[in-house]
């Protein structure tokens, strides 16, 4: 097959499920090798192996994101098989929901590892590839409550409103190196991780959405896939919300 990515190598992070997992396809649609990178082994070769059927390579990784050892051994594995990494997509996230007043200093720092740390640490390994290519794009998946706040989510809205910041430096840092830096901010997407949520909840929540609807996980891959393609090259520091119009 051939795309617009054709023969260049993504890697997205926690990508064996959900939001990743979305992505991962869309990338291989425009034609490029996808690594799937989850902490979960046998879910990531499972998608890895869906993958391959749209004609791309792929490969499935275990490491642990906000472990800088860790990283830098699986940039080392995935440089040994396809020589070249184009893209990064840092979409590895979790939840530990609570208020700030009862959040355990281990609940803190876990979020702020696996959904900040992470995308620091990926991407110091990515930029040293990507710089002597002289290209490379870098996805960071940030969220609506980085801007808006959410009660009960202190460590969380506070890890993806530091990937924005991280976005831009990267950005600015690395723009003369052909390497642009961009995030996504989806805001209520239907994942297992929302579907969980009570019937209440999910009322309040569309009610803040203007368009009266839920985001789907394709509505984010497909923002993810323009700014990871070579058509987005004059876009660089940018956030681009996919919220419904929950926060304009």
């Amino acid at each position: 097959m051939k795309g617009a990515m054709d023969g260049q190598v993504a890697l997205i992070t926690g990508s064996a499920r959900g939001i990743g997992k979305a992505i991962a396809f869309a990338l291989a649609k425009k034609g490029a090798n996808v690594i799937i990178s989850d902490v979960n082994l046998q879910e990531a070769q499972k998608t890895a192996a869906e993958i391959e059927g749209e004609g791309v390579k792929t490969m499935a990784v275990k490491f642990d994101v906000s472990n800088s050892k860790d990283v830098s051994e699986a940039f080392a594995s995935i440089m040994e098989t396809f020589g070249r990494i184009d893209v990064l997509v840092n979409n590895a996230g979790i939840t530990r929901d609570g208020l700030l007043m009862r959040m355990s200093e281990e609940d803190w720092d876990l979020v702020l590892g696996v959904n900040l740390k992470s995308v620091f640490l990926c991407t110091k390994e990515a930029v040293k590839v990507m710089a002597k290519q002289r290209y490379g794009r870098i996805v960071n998946i940030a969220s609506v409550v980085a801007f808006m706040g959410n009660p009960g989510q202190a460590n969380y809205s506070a890890s993806k409103a530091g990937i924005v910041g991280l976005t831009k430096t990267t950005a600015k840092e690395y723009a003369k190196r052909g390497i642009t830096a961009n995030a996504v901010a989806p805001g209520f997407i239907v994942t297992a991780m929302t579907n969980s949520l009570a019937d209440k909840v999910r009322e309040e929540m569309m009610k803040a959405i203007p368009m009266g609807k839920f985001g789907e996980v394709e509505d984010v891959a497909n923002a993810v896939v323009f700014l990871a393609s070579p058509e987005s090259g004059y876009l660089t520091g940018n956030v681009i919300h996919v919220n419904g119009g929950m926060y304009m």
